[in-house]
């Protein structure tokens, strides 16, 4: 989850920082994303509102972390297990649901409740994909860059 979290940071979105990492079941990494644009596509030249017209918002441009990660995989990823900062939408479930990713481990679920989040549930539980929200000790890591 520390990965996901650091990949995150790297979104240019100035109101949600959401990472991703896709992990095998060895626990070897293969595949990193976070929200953002897709590659080409200047961050500077494109709006990232939250309100307004649909088409000066950022959400008709902005790829989820989830499928960041899955379109920058280094391999299958069958079988292997996906840790995000937030719980996916319904469009992420799909990716998730097709890329043959078996479990979502994550820490927030800001949106509960919502047609996207209902949506993405009764997909997942459809397809057998199993998530959970982590239950950890750590609350912090703390990374520094000071020799």
């Amino acid at each position: 989850m520390g990965v996901a979290l650091l990949s995150g940071k790297r979104s240019k979105d100035p109101g949600t920082q959401v990472g991703a990492c896709i992990v095998t079941e060895d626990k070897k990494i293969v595949g990193v994303g976070y929200n953002g644009l897709p590659l080409g596509c200047n961050d500077d030249e494109l709006p990232w509102d939250r309100e307004g017209d649909f088409l000066e918002t950022k959400y008709p441009y902005v790829c989820h972390a989830e499928l960041n990660a899955i379109l920058n995989s280094t391999k299958s990823l069958k079988g292997c297990t996906l840790y995000v900062a937030l719980f996916p939408c319904n469009e992420c479930a799909k990716a998730i649901i097709q890329s043959g990713i078996k479990e979502i481990v994550f820490l927030s679920e800001k949106y509960s409740g919502t047609p996207t989040d209902i949506a993405s549930k009764k997909m997942l539980d459809m397809s057998g994909v199993k998530y959970r929200k982590l239950k950890t000790n750590r609350k912090t890591i703390v990374l520094n860059f000071d020799e």
